[in-house]
């Protein structure tokens, strides 16, 4: 894994990278691009997709090599308009294929927006993807690959029928596809409006749906992130991001537990894995969720003191990467998320000084338990062999 801070002309913003490349030459880029000046919505998104525009140059990778583009917001509500009028932040499909998400999660000062960009690029050709209502579909071989984003139910009055109706609409889709819950998703983002109010009806309503379709701490869970964020729908107590794969086999994907550093969620009351790994012929894919302080026995860690917090979720982070023979060095990204907007600064000097040149954003969004004061999430490449998997 290459991680590198990105020459841009402009000055008014910086841009980070990684890249991993396959023995058969197919590239991954995840990179995130941070205005450093203050100005308004318009000028800053300017600078964001100019310099998003530079990093892409330099990188020697085109825009159409795009799948997943997340905006990180201040002010959701009000920068929507200025989102949605630029193709490379439009939600309603204004640029080429590509799933656009927008979160109500502010990012570090003096940012109103950031961006944090996946891309592939594969030497044999175009990729193969399309959008389709809130879904981009990418084919590789025999798999398809499905990035659904801004799924929400705002007609339902509360978190728990919001929840219900969101993972409803999302079986749908995945049925269309030939897909089920329990066998084909293998990552989830709930992104709860207000999180210390809301957060129990989504936790309810999920375990119920997981209990019916056989999702239990006998089988397995889901990877996943559930943190405040804010929907552009006022009305939207709860939004949930997915990425499933049609056609995965079982034999690729596995659910990490370091149960030395980390207990089971469902001992205190949740549904999801800590991660899991997707193997392919020439790599491996691994998804950390929103990980925090916390013991093997459930309990929070360092209440209080968020600089040793972040250390204990990063001593927890690489304990998961490890199942899946992944380190630190192997993350592609990071997305920190802090509960007071005080800790911003800490939490950026301090991943920066461990990370100085990977991708990393840091925003602003409690986490489900108040105690936590920062949380940490990602995705590592590895190179693996895997006779008989399919290749990515």
């Amino acid at each position: 894994m290459d991680h590198f801070a990105v020459p841009i002309a402009t000055s008014t913003a910086s841009a980070h990278a990684s890249r991993f490349t396959g023995p058969g030459g197919v590239a991954e880029y995840h990179l995130i691009v941070l205005p450093t000046e203050y100005g308004g919505i318009e000028q800053q998104l300017a600078a964001v997709h100019e310099a998003y525009r530079d990093a892409l140059a330099h990188l020697g990778i085109a825009v159409r090599t795009a799948i997943h583009r997340r905006y990180f917001c201040s002010d959701v509500v009000n920068q929507r308009a200025v989102l949605e009028a630029r193709a490379l932040s439009s939600a309603s499909g204004a640029n080429e294929p590509c799933a656009i998400s927008w979160v109500g999660q502010p990012p570090s000062p003096p940012a109103k927006v950031a961006l944090w960009a996946y891309h592939i690029s594969d030497p044999a050709g175009e990729l193969d993807k399309n959008h389709e209502g809130t879904s981009l579909t990418l084919r590789r071989g025999d798999l398809a690959h499905h990035w659904t984003t801004g799924v929400i139910c705002p007609e339902a009055n509360t978190s728990y029928d919001q929840t219900r109706g969101i993972l409803a609409q999302y079986e749908t889709c995945l049925s269309s596809w030939g897909s089920t819950l329990a066998d084909n998703v293998i990552r989830t983002w709930f992104l709860v409006q207000n999180v210390d109010a809301n957060y129990h009806g989504l936790v309810v309503a999920r375990r119920e749906v997981f209990a019916e379709r056989g999702l239990t701490p006998e089988t397995h869970y889901i990877a996943s992130t559930g943190i405040e964020g804010y929907n552009a729908e006022i009305s939207a107590r709860v939004t949930m991001d997915a990425y499933a794969i049609s056609g995965v086999g079982p034999e690729q994907v596995r659910y990490l537990a370091a149960l030395d550093h980390l207990s089971p969620t469902h001992v205190y009351g949740v549904t999801f894995e800590r991660g899991a790994s997707v193997s392919y012929a020439d790599r491996a894919h691994v998804y950390i969720s929103g990980t925090a302080s916390i013991d093997k026995h459930g309990e929070i860690m360092h209440v209080g003191d968020v600089t040793r917090q972040l250390d204990r979720t990063l001593e927890n982070v690489e304990a998961l990467l490890s199942q899946a023979g992944a380190t630190l060095a192997d993350m592609c990204s990071f997305i920190v998320y802090v509960r007071d907007p005080s800790d911003h600064a800490i939490a950026w000097e301090r991943m920066r000084r461990r990370f100085p040149e990977a991708p990393v954003v840091v925003v602003v969004a409690p986490v489900c338990r108040p105690g936590w004061l920062i949380e940490v999430e990602g995705t590592a490449v590895v190179r693996a062999e895997g006779p008989g998997l399919p290749r990515f």
